[in-house]
């Protein structure tokens, strides 16, 4: 399918950020979008590049009613020569799908998407800023758009890509966070679509997560559903603990999202000799050993912050310590290694990083 390309008049386009320092995240948008539409019967059709706009939708659009709503989030990087990367597309896409196949929802071609996520992309090449630890998030939607009410899957859908410039997910930077074990509410249950990137599981979060801002928490730590009492992942990332010489964390049983930076940081631990353990571990083995020394270091991962040091838990009205409130050297090794992989910083010995732009040379797409 052809991609078409509508670029916005140079007049009706946005001032970039003048100041990297003061990106935030999920803020500033560039001037481009691309969009595609599916119907059943028809299938895809019309890819187009086109400039951002609202998204004009029937008051029935079962999205509204019924939550056939998904998504992905990747970054491109700015290289030391001005080149542009991905760090692993293909697994945002593959996993997109699986969440499409969960939902009920169209698969979309994989070239495709990739196609048109690269257009966009050098499209907006400009907008990725240049300063250490920033980036352009990429943010892969599709939503269901056919207008009737009655619970059934949706024949028609809406695909978008939006994009823009980023810096730090949390605003204290790479320092570590203070976390919330929730016992009273959970996120995902198994045989549910915990373990898909589904917008209802970050609506089922979101009281969780108001109560533990009021207390002054980063984030929740959530417990598994049937028990209340296995550790399972974080709000926005999974959860890893470092116990004597062992990495350890939950593993993926079907209420857990399999994380693309999950995979990379279990990989990447092994690469560099770490013995890793994907195991069941309880809530209060967690704040046993970080009673009695032997929980070394905790952190989480994910797209946004990539390795996020953890440095409390609050658990049963009690906050325990985890390395003094330090990072630990594993969170900041393994921070440092896949940071510099994404900025073609470092040689890439797995595959992961993927050139689209060749600084001053003509794009590859």
């Amino acid at each position: 399918m052809e991609i078409k390309i509508k670029k916005a008049p140079l007049k009706k386009r946005k001032s970039k950020p003048t100041d990297e320092s003061k990106l935030g995240f999920g803020k500033i948008f560039t001037d481009h979008m691309f969009t595609m539409k599916y119907k059943e019967g028809k299938g895809w059709h019309d890819a187009v590049i086109e400039p951002f706009h609202d998204l004009k939708l029937d008051p029935t659009a079962m999205c509204l009613h019924y939550g056939q709503e998904i998504f992905e989030g990747l970054k491109a990087y700015r290289g030391p020569q001005n080149e542009i990367y991905l760090f692993r597309p293909t697994e945002n896409i593959k996993r997109m799908n699986l969440s499409a196949e969960r939902l009920c929802m169209a698969r979309i071609d994989e070239n495709l998407f990739m196609e048109g996520m690269k257009k966009l992309v050098l499209l907006e090449k400009s907008w990725i800023p240049h300063g250490a630890g920033t980036s352009m998030y990429i943010r892969p939607t599709m939503i269901a758009t056919e207008a009737a009410l009655g619970v059934h899957p949706s024949s028609q859908y809406l695909f978008f890509i939006v994009v823009g410039p980023v810096g730090a997910y949390y605003p204290q930077g790479f320092s570590p966070t203070k976390m919330f074990v929730s016992e009273e509410y959970v996120r995902a249950v198994r045989g549910g679509i915990g373990h898909v990137k589904a917008a209802g599981n970050y609506a089922a979060s979101l009281y969780a997560s108001r109560i533990a801002t009021n207390m002054g928490y980063t984030q929740v730590l959530w417990l598994d559903a049937a028990e209340k009492k296995y550790v399972e992942e974080v709000g926005t990332s999974n959860i890893f603990f470092v116990m004597g010489d062992e990495l350890i964390t939950p593993p993926l049983a079907g209420s857990i999202l399999p994380g693309v930076t999950r995979n990379s940081v279990l990989t990447l631990a092994r690469h560099l000799g770490t013995k890793v353990v994907e195991r069941p571990i309880s809530i209060e083995e967690v704040i046993t050993a970080s009673q009695n020394g032997s929980l070394k270091e905790a952190f989480a991962s994910g797209t946004a912050a990539i390795v996020s040091p953890v440095g409390h838990i609050y658990f049963r009205d009690k906050e325990y310590s985890i390395n003094g409130g330090k990072t630990g050297p594993l969170a900041e090794k393994l921070y440092n290694e896949i940071l510099n992989i994404q900025y073609g910083l470092a040689e890439d010995p797995f595959g992961w990083r993927v050139k689209i732009f060749d600084g001053k040379k003509k794009s590859r797409v």
